[in-house]
């Protein structure tokens, strides 16, 4: 499964904030407080989107973008099982 995320370093906190529409590419909003110097952000990312989803952090890896604020995570696993575990946290932060 491949979630294209917008990423801000160097927040007050770790979150996904949102959702965000990119010239109609659905991206999720992320926060972490680590700064984007050797790869620290991207980790941060990782263990964040495994947080969020539940799932193991080995599972988790930024496959495009390591330097730019827009990228591509690869959550590894039944892409039944994680399209349906995406599905309730997105409505989790569309519905609070």
């Amino acid at each position: 499964m491949i979630l294209a995320v917008r990423l801000n370093p160097k927040s007050s906190r770790d979150e996904i904030a949102g959702i965000e529409d990119r010239g109609g590419e659905c991206l999720l909003r992320a926060r972490v407080r680590a700064i984007p110097e050797a790869g620290r952000g991207n980790t941060a990312l990782e263990t964040l989107i495994a947080r969020w989803l539940g799932v193991a952090p080995s599972t988790v890896s930024v496959t495009h973008g390591g330097k730019s604020r827009l990228k591509q995570v690869v959550v590894a696993g039944d892409a039944e099982t994680l399209s349906g575990l995406i599905a309730e946290r997105v409505a989790e932060l569309t519905h609070p």
